[in-house]
Parts: structure tokens; C-alpha cells; sequence
């Protein structure tokens, strides 16, 4: 079955007497975390070799056999397949079918809506499926002030709304960042906006957002290497695409404001989310590149490439690179032209 957010915090200290869990969505960061907590959950520590197995892609086919092993030392085992697709459907079918005591943890980022796996694991009685993907902007400003908070340090808004513009993406990076910037400002201390770009910086995970610019800007061989970077880091290609998309978008608020009187400046500095000062120089650039229309175009062709990543059977990645260096050659042509 689906699990209901409302019911994730409390399946993952116990999962109870399910028998498997499918973490899919676009946060690599947040699928990980939740796979490594389920794993405590069910067998105490994840470096036990007698109570965890850990299977990669490659060795999915082992799933139902290591489910169906009893530990020696007793208790259930925890099998944690990484990076699973559809093509493990058959072994995970196997492995519920039986009466192994095993608990399955099914990692599977960027995985499609009509996933075969996903519908053998909603179907099913005795598993769940948890949702993971980045956190909305509400969410967001939670995590941030939480966190900073729970080490004793308060933010300001303005450094809380930056933040929101550099994080989200990753939620193993945004608490990565949100523990470095408590350990900055030390317990009792106070966040502004200085302390918050001087310890954050450009050190968030940020070559997906580099690719975007770079894009946008017409920087065909920047985007191409950022992109390349981002995806090396863990970035999943529907991902990309759907963050794309948000930047368009957001670039097509900023298009409509000028048509309204404000200059590319102007529309830059008032865009939401803010754009981070280093990149108005490439937001600008885009602005007169990019019109309404041609904004709204690719809105829709990347909303287009969401759904065949999904759908196509075509492989996400390429139809991601395609996506954004059309982008990129888009863009470089229309400041070639003037």
C-alpha cells in the first residue's frame, strides 16, 4: 500500500510485521536517510553482518534469497536493495511470495508514476511505499528553522529566506548545511545573512543549479560540464528536469514583471524564490535571451520530458541531457542573433 505522509515518522521507528518498504522519488538524499533509519529499525546497527545485507543493482536477483535467510544470532534481517528498477520485479515478487522473516528495503530514486515495481509494492498487503521528495517551501522554512534551533541557534528571516533558495533539494545536504551553519554560529548564537552566505556558500550540492544558469545563459559548454557533475553526484534525471522547470518558470514570473515596466534588474532582484546575488549577472542574461513565449514553450517541452521519463521506457538520463542543452543551444542562439 501507499503510505500516508502523516504515517511515515511512525513506520519508520517501527515498521511492525510489514515486509517491505519501497523508497522512491526525486531526494536521493531523504531515500537514503529513510532506508538507513528502517535498517536500524529492524536490526539495531547497520554494520551487523548477520542481521543486514546490502545488494546493489547488479545483485537484485539475490533478494528473495537473502529475505528468505534467517541471522544467526536471531531477530529479523534487513535486506537493503540500492538503486533498484522494474527489472527487479520478479525477484521482490518472489521474495514477498514466500515466508522468509527478512524485512525488504527497496531503494529506487527517480522511479516512474506506473512503475511495475511501485504497483507490485502498492498492491501488496503486506508492504508499503513512501514518497520521497524534496520539501515544499512551507517544509522547507520548517526543517531550516527547526534544525538550526534544535542546536540552540536562531536565524533571521532574511538568512532563513536565502537558505530556502539554496537548499530543499537534497535532504541529506540541506541537514548537512543546516548542522555546519549551527556549528558556525555555535550554541546561542544568532544567523543573519552574512553568516549564512559566508558558511553556505556554493558548497550545497549546487552543480545542478550551475547547469540551470549556464543554460539559460546560453553557456553551452558550462551547462553540459555542470550537468555531468550534478548527475555524477546522485542527481536523478526527472529530478533535473522538474528543478528545470521550476527555473523557467520562475524566469517567466521575471519576464511578465518587465512587461509590466520593471528592467531586468529589477525583475531579478524581485523574482521568488530570491536569486542569489552571484547568479543575477546569468538570471539578467537570460531575461533577454528568453521571451514570454519562448519561456512558456519550455515550461512546456520540460513538463513534456517529466512525463516520457516516466512513460517512454526511453532512458531518463538521455532525455534529461537532451532536455537541457536544448536548452542551453536555445538559448545561445537566441544571443548570437541579438
Amino acid at each position: 500500500m501507499k503510505l500516508e505522509p502523516r504515517r511515515v515518522e511512525a513506520f519508520l521507528r517501527d515498521p511492525g510485521r510489514s515486509r517491505a518498504a519501497l523508497l522512491y522519488g526525486d531526494d536521493v538524499g531523504l531515500i537514503r536517510e529513510r532506508g538507513a533509519r528502517l535498517v536500524a529499525a529492524i536490526a539495531g546497527a547497520a554494520d551487523d553482518p548477520f542481521r543486514v545485507s546490502d545488494l546493489e543493482r547488479e545483485t537484485a536477483s539475490r533478494i528473495e534469497v537473502e529475505l528468505a535467510s534467517p541471522p544467526l544470532t536471531g531477530g529479523r534481517r534487513a535486506v537493503r536493495a540500492r538503486d533498484v528498477t522494474d527489472a527487479a520485479v520478479a525477484s521482490v515478487q518472489a521474495a514477498l511470495a514466500g515466508d522468509g522473516p527478512g524485512f525488504l528495503i527497496l531503494e529506487a530514486p527517480g522511479l516512474a508514476t506506473k512503475s511495475k515495481l511501485r504497483t507490485l509494492i502498492e498492491r501488496a498487503a503486506d508492504a508499503v511505499a513512501i514518497a520521497c521528495y524534496p520539501l515544499d517551501a512551507a517544509a522547507l522554512t520548517d526543517e531550516i528553522r527547526r534544525g538550526l534551533q534544535a542546536r540552540g541557534v536562531q536565524a533571521d528571516a532574511e538568512a532563513v529566506r536565502w537558505l530556502e533558495s539554496r537548499l530543499g533539494g537534497d535532504m541529506a545536504v540541506t541537514r548537512s548545511e543546516i548542522e555546519k551553519l549551527a556549528l558556525y554560529a555555535g550554541a546561542g548564537g544568532r544567523v543573519d545573512l552574512d553568516a549564512a552566505q559566508a558558511c553556505v556558500g556554493d558548497l550545497a550540492g549546487l552543480s545542478l543549479d550551475d547547469a540551470l544558469f549556464a543554460a539559460t545563459a546560453g553557456d553551452v559548454a558550462a551547462a553540459d560540464r555542470s550537468l555531468e557533475i550534478a548527475l555524477g553526484e546522485g542527481a536523478a534525471p526527472v529530478g533535473v528536469v522538474r528543478t528545470a522547470l521550476a527555473h523557467m518558470q520562475r524566469l517567466h514570473r521575471a519576464r511578465l514583471a518587465m512587461a509590466e515596466g520593471l528592467s531586468a534588474g529589477e525583475a531579478a532582484k524581485s523574482a521568488r524564490p530570491p536569486v542569489f546575488f552571484r547568479r543575477e549577472p546569468a538570471f539578467q542574461k537570460a531575461l533577454t535571451a528568453w521571451s514570454e513565449a519562448a519561456l512558456a514553450a519550455a515550461a512546456a517541452r520540460l513538463s513534456e520530458a517529466d512525463r516520457a521519463c516516466k512513460r517512454t521506457g526511453a532512458p531518463a538520463e538521455t532525455i534529461c541531457r537532451s532536455a537541457i542543452l536544448g536548452i542551453a543551444q536555445r538559448s545561445a542562439l537566441a544571443l548570437r542573433r541579438g
